[in-house]
Formats: structure tokens, C-alpha cells, sequence
């Protein structure tokens, strides 16, 4: 009667075990989905001033002018000097405009970085559209390269419908460089002297 109770006893341990074995790897797996969900989240709906993504510029054009401004940031820990190639555009909403920030490497050593990207006021990133962007991929330099990096991008139409932004006649569009890749983090981190720092 005992064995029976001890066996029993065992395969609910067993099961319990698995169980929480399972809810483990789920939570870790969930941890790993949450960030990449919670881009396309932003993404999908301009969240925490998230900008939209477009395969094209607008096919309209109104009267109402916004000037975009562009601010760079770079982490601590990435040896790039990371600026805009120009101050503010007035642009007509719905106009597809171009811009360039510029990036410089100012270590001996090859590093790659990855930008986040987000635009103020808040509720314009679901108004502010990417045509094309930097941001899209991993960009590379070599030890004292400097690259020019375009972004183009416009306003949607559709802002003139939301009476909230009524009074927007400035959204800043605001980019900050990261280290990428294994290796980079490792070089990265001998970088010395590399506060965060905003160019506008």
C-alpha cells in the first residue's frame, strides 16, 4: 500500500515538475516575443510616437505646413559621433521630404550599430510616414568612416482629421544609435570617455 502511495506520490511530483518546467520556458519565451511584438505594436499603431512605415510617398498634397526637425543620439557605449546634415524642413503635409544624418566612426576599431527611432509629439507617429530609412538595417563602419545616411519620409494627409494635432506645426524625428552584433558590444565596450550625447 505504501509503494502504491509513494509511486503516486511521484508521478504528481513528476507532473508538477514538468508543469513548472513548462510555464518557465513559456515566460522565457514570451520575454524574448514581448520586445519584437511590441515594435510592430508601435509600429502598426504610431504607440509612444512610433512613425509609420509607407512603400510610397502621398498622392496629396494640402496647404498646411509642419517643420520637421531632427535630433541624434548615440549610447554610451558606441564610439560614433552621430549628427543631423541639416537643420529643420517646412514642408506642405502630404510633401515627401529627404534628409541626411551623418555618422562617423572615431575608433580604430569596425562597428556596427542599430537605430531606434521615434518622433514627438507623441500622437504624430501614427501621422509621420518612412518611405525610406537607415533605420531598416544594421548599418557598418569602418575605423574612421563617415556615412551619409538619407531618410525620406512625409506626413500623412490624415492629420488634418484629428483636431488633437490641430495646433502641430513642429514634430521632431528623433534617432538613437546602438552597438549591434556580438563582437561589437565586446569592442564597444572599450570605448572610453562616450557619454550619451543629443545633436540637434
Amino acid at each position: 500500500m505504501k509503494d502504491k502511495q509513494k509511486a503516486g506520490l511521484d508521478k504528481r511530483n513528476t507532473r508538477v515538475a514538468m508543469a513548472a518546467s513548462l510555464v518557465v520556458v513559456l515566460m522565457v519565451g514570451m520575454s524574448y516575443a514581448a520586445v519584437p511584438l511590441y515594435r510592430i505594436f508601435c509600429q502598426v499603431t504610431g504607440y509612444g510616437g512610433t512613425p509609420q512605415v509607407a512603400d510610397a510617398g502621398s498622392s496629396v498634397v494640402l496647404d498646411r505646413q509642419i517643420t520637421i526637425r531632427f535630433d541624434a543620439n548615440t549610447a554610451r557605449n558606441l564610439g560614433w559621433t552621430f549628427k543631423p546634415a541639416q537643420g529643420p524642413v517646412t514642408l506642405k503635409v502630404g510633401e515627401s521630404g529627404l534628409a541626411f544624418y551623418q555618422a562617423h566612426n572615431d575608433t580604430d576599431r569596425r562597428l556596427s550599430g542599430t537605430a531606434t527611432f521615434n518622433v514627438t509629439p507623441v500622437q504624430a507617429g501614427a501621422y509621420f510616414n518612412k518611405i525610406d530609412c537607415f533605420c531598416f538595417s544594421e548599418q557598418t563602419l569602418e575605423p574612421g568612416e563617415t556615412a551619409q545616411m538619407p531618410v525620406s519620409f512625409f506626413v500623412d494627409p490624415t492629420i488634418v482629421d484629428e483636431p488633437e494635432l490641430d495646433s502641430v506645426d513642429t514634430i521632431t524625428l528623433s534617432y538613437t544609435f546602438f552597438p549591434s552584433g556580438e563582437d561589437d558590444l565586446a569592442q564597444a565596450a572599450d570605448v572610453n570617455g562616450k557619454d550619451k550625447r543629443t545633436v540637434n
